[in-house]
């Protein structure tokens, strides 16, 4: 058994001061420190914030590594890369590719779940595939690849069940919404709303139909106008449906952070839609097959489309802290628990509440990674962190 003393302990309603948090492979509970049994492993937090370890839900890639590569050593590598920026679990996401490679790719994801789940694993925890797209509108595709965009496959949906989480998908195109049926109604995959030019109709039909979530909210999707306020709009104002947020203050503007939260509450998730190039420095990558061209916070297509982010889950986490007067745990909730209620993984992780894996993220006041703990095994610790 061990314990973080000397912290400020981080649960989904508020900050606990002059507590400890007793941990062992799973959370035991917070308790006064004067109660810590006297055999118990103290790990002195010196201040910082003892957080649930983070999810991203949308990431594509990190390190010079792509989920879509279907390299098993390249999400290896995006494991232990993102594990430093206090994620204990994440969902390699896809992009719009060909068949062949969309099944390699969730073929490693499948034995990547199968390996991160040992106690010898040393990044965060591969809890599933994110597959944006191929069921997209090619309108909207962004910096996806229009060849290979299709109609709603149930049937390959359903072939990887058990590795698809959370999948994106166009309502208003001639065929998707009898996919987004099936696949509500047959499985608890997380329908989300992307890369769409949906009008506000459309995408309601979406949502009674089975989306349940947005595709990075803003970007890709038909805006917010006052005649038909289009992907946006029924995001915002149905209570059904949770948004995705690239909170790097480029893709949207940071005045907006309050808003969403406002009108979203525990429905908005902090994503980092990260290429490989995160962590890397100023140059020329590729996403999807294509090349992007990356500088400071910018990632872009040779036209200057936006191509995903070079963003870390953390500091997500700040720039909301930073542009908004929400409270700390609000903030960490955002890329913490509600990405796990949303795709179905609350039961064992996403806060430090007692009996869920104790993956746990210490944050110092700037939300700069001091340690990640994963089933309460360090498996980062920063130059001079607790």
């Amino acid at each position: 058994m061990k314990a973080l003393v000397n912290g400020r302990v981080v649960l989904p309603n508020g900050v606990v001061y002059g507590k400890a948090l007793l941990f062992d492979k799973q959370i035991i509970g917070v308790v006064p420190e004067a109660e810590i049994p006297q055999d118990v492993e103290r790990i002195d937090a010196a201040g910082a914030y003892v957080a649930p370890g983070l999810i991203d839900i949308h990431i594509h890639g990190y390190l010079g590594e792509d989920t879509s590569d279907g390299k098993y050593e390249g999400l290896v590598t995006m494991a232990e890369g993102v594990a430093k920026n206090g994620v204990t679990a994440f969902l390699p996401t896809t992009m719009t590719v060909s068949y062949d490679a969309l099944r390699t790719a969730y073929e490693q994801i499948r034995r990547g779940m199968r390996e991160s789940a040992s106690d010898t694993w040393n990044g965060a925890a591969i809890a599933g595939c994110n597959s944006e797209g191929p069921f997209i509108n090619a309108s909207k595709k962004g910096a996806q690849a229009g060849e290979h965009v299709k109609v709603g496959d149930p049937r390959l949906l359903k072939e990887y069940e058990d590795v698809i989480r959370l999948f994106t998908i166009a309502p208003e195109v001639e065929g998707n919404m009898d996919c987004i049926r099936e696949i509500f109604a047959d499985t608890h995959m997380l329908i989300s709303m992307g890369h769409t030019a949906a009008n506000y109709a459309q995408a309601v039909a979406g949502i009674e139909a089975g989306v349940r979530h947005v595709t990075h909210l803003f970007n890709a999707q038909t805006g917010l106008r006052h005649r038909d306020p289009g992907v946006v709009g029924a995001a915002l104002t149905d209570p059904r449906v949770s948004v995705e947020l690239i909170a790097d203050t480029f893709h949207v503007h940071k005045a907006l952070f309050q808003l969403v939260a406002q009108m979203k509450g525990d429905q908005m998730v902090l994503i980092t839609d990260c290429t490989r190039a995160g962590g890397m420095p100023d140059g020329e990558y590729t996403l999807g097959g294509q090349p992007i061209f990356v500088k400071g916070i910018e990632c872009r297509l040779a036209d200057g489309t936006i191509a995903g982010s070079v963003l870390k889950l953390n500091e997500a986490v700040r720039n909301v802290a930073q542009n908004t007067n929400l409270p700390v745990h609000q903030v960490i909730n955002m890329a913490s628990l509600n990405p796990a209620r949303r795709v179905g993984l609350a039961n064992c992780m996403g806060s430090l509440e007692a009996g869920k894996d104790a993956n746990i993220a210490v944050l110092d006041d700037c939300f700069n990674v001091k340690r990640t703990i994963l089933r309460g095994r360090t498996i980062y610790q920063a130059n001079g962190g607790v």
